[in-house]
């Protein structure tokens, strides 16, 4: 049997269960593919106090055992089921392999019979309509042949927080970012009545790009039957907690779960900086402010966060969290020679002697003579020539500075004009900009100016291009931190082909009520590169500066969106 990628077990979201092993030792029983049957009823006990105790919400009674299937059996002639991660209250979840595709998924499995089964079919199906990149993607869910099956992506490159958080705390900017995506994500569900109810440590995973990705939405709970009276709010109270133990490496609630030791019993919940020195202020104030109940918030008192849009709100009037800056590596040890440790002049000690080569004869005929006198003559002749060359350079240069360098005059008698040096200016902060319809990427905005080329902000893919049809266009506002004089604008963009088309306006806010009444600074129009140059034709001075795109070229489906019409956009810089 295969090896497990550690990035990418326990598709089915099960931290706090016993592993499957584990389970096979307590009931000495293997199954056909290997891996052994747990018994079911005392995971399921556990599950259900973890779950009603940490999210305040309701799990169905336990259910018949998961349908018995081993490795190497065939679902639809396609999917064939490699290995069992999970065997837990009536399901069962499985690493697969996709023979029409050639590649990696996971699959739940339960009987059609399963009381649960037809709300798994229709939170499968829902979750699938969202198409959301930043949720793994549900790739099918069938009934067939007495079997109800969830097919989804697998993420072999991935590692779940679990993972992070027990080698130890996360970094303030990568906590920033973590919270950043996967409130902007939750926000996107809940905008279309879809809740996750299981957002665990388990649930949420960092792709070797940096990218944040939840697994399991609304799946998760109709898996195990799981439901809350306040869906929203159960889910910006489990963001909270993630939060919480990403700045901390502790469980914000007394019972330990998830590898994570929980808070002194009695205690209550305290903040973060209190936990743990050293903790990031604002963000410590943003996990009490979702995590507070009936009022209760953090030091400054701030109103509680009971909805993922209050969150993402809360984070965008946070100022942004920079990385940290790369530690300095001290150069090697300089390394002296014999001569300067003073060993000239000693004695050799015994042993083997090497061999000298010896050195080729000096070229004494007349046909060695003659080539020495010509190589000579060469070496005089470049001399020569390089020397005049130099000369000639110093005279222009004498030239250029005694004359060229000098006015220019008009005809009313103006004076000297002096060319002024190109200065880059310093983006202090941006917004996604919305002018018709659903946000693009909000959560990627500031990986547009983080000194990063791997990093984008993505739009949507697109069915309709190269020009935009179902909006206007799509674009960031960038704030200066004052007013600057903005002369061009460099942009990298993520596909070429036909075509692009980007321009530049001067703003009035990071929120501009309409693009209409903007003035231009400047535009490039059917750009077919990875870049764009923008130069205006006369500087114009303004503190935001709106990058709009109204044409997108058409790429190929990737780890982020299907195919179609679409861009990204990374490392924006201004000059002025």
């Amino acid at each position: 049997m295969a090896e497990r990628s550690t990035a990418a077990i326990d598709v089915a979201d099960n931290s706090g269960d016993d592993p499957l092993t584990a389970k096979a030792d307590k009931a000495e029983q293997a199954t056909d593919g290997g891996a052994a049957e747990a018994g079911g009823r005392d995971t399921t006990t556990r599950e259900e106090s973890a779950d009603i105790a940490e999210t305040g919400t309701h799990v169905s009674p336990r259910t018949p055992s998961a349908p018995e299937l081993h490795s190497g059996h065939k679902l639809a002639r396609r999917y064939r089921l490699e290995e069992c991660v999970t065997r837990l209250d009536g399901f069962s979840s499985w690493r697969a392999v996709d023979e029409k595709l050639r590649r990696a998924v996971g699959v739940h499995l339960l009987p059609a019979d399963h009381p649960r089964a037809r709300s798994v079919l229709a939170a499968a199906r829902s979750s699938a309509l969202l198409g959301d990149p930043r949720f793994v993607q549900v790739l099918d869910a069938v009934e067939e042949n007495d079997l109800v099956y969830v097919v989804h992506e697998w993420l072999p490159d991935a590692t779940e927080l679990t993972a992070l958080l027990a080698i130890g705390s996360l970094e303030a900017h990568d906590a920033y970012q973590m919270v950043s995506q996967i409130s902007y994500a939750m926000a996107a569900a809940h905008r279309e009545g879809l809740a996750h109810l299981r957002l665990t440590p388990s649930a949420v995973l960092r792709t070797s790009t940096g990218q944040w990705r939840i697994r399991g939405l609304a799946v998760n709970a109709a898996l195990r039957g799981i439901t809350s009276e306040t869906p929203q709010r159960t889910d910006t109270e489990a963001i909270g907690a993630l939060l919480y133990a990403a700045l901390t490496q502790r469980w914000p609630y007394e019972n330990d779960a998830y590898g994570l030791s929980g808070l002194p019993k009695g205690v209550g919940l305290i903040a973060p900086d209190q936990v743990r020195a050293g903790v990031h202020r604002g963000l410590a104030e943003l996990a009490m402010r979702a995590l507070a109940n009936d009022g209760a918030t953090a030091s400054r008192q701030e109103p509680p966060c009971t909805t993922s849009e209050d969150l993402v709100k809360a984070i965008g009037e946070m100022p942004k969290i920079r990385p940290p800056e790369p530690a300095f590596t001290a150069p090697p040890e300089y390394q002296r020679t014999t001569y300067q440790q003073g060993s000239y002049g000693r004695v050799t000690p015994p042993g083997p002697t090497q061999p000298v080569p010896t050195p080729p004869a000096p070229l004494q005929s007349r046909t060695g003579r003659a080539l020495k006198w010509a190589v000579s003559a060469l070496l005089i002749a470049a001399l020569g020539l390089g020397s005049w060359q130099l000369a000639d350079a110093l005279m222009n240069r004498s030239k250029s500075d005694g004359t060229e360098e000098t006015h220019i005059t008009d005809g009313d008698g103006g004076g000297k004009e002096d060319k002024k040096p190109v200065k880059p200016i310093t983006i202090q902060d941006a917004r996604e900009y919305v002018a018709e319809g659903d946000a693009q990427a909000p959560g990627d905005v500031a990986q547009t100016y983080d000194d990063d080329s791997s990093t984008f902000w993505r739009t949507k893919s697109f069915l309709d291009g190269p020009e935009m049809v179902i909006k206007p266009g799509v674009g960031i506002v960038y704030d200066l931190g004052s007013a600057k004089d903005v002369s061009a604008a460099s942009i990298g963009l993520r596909y070429g082909g036909d075509h692009t088309s980007v321009s530049l306006y001067a703003a009035d806010s990071l929120t501009p009520a309409s693009v209409d009444g903007l003035k231009r600074i400047g535009a490039k129009t059917r750009t077919t590169t990875a870049s764009a140059g923008i130069k205006a034709d006369k500087p114009v001075n303004t503190r935001y500066v709106l990058v709009w795109l109204t044409a997108l070229p058409h790429a190929g489906k990737d780890g982020f969106s299907n195919a179609g019409y679409k861009q990204g956009v990374t490392d924006v810089k201004f000059t002025g």
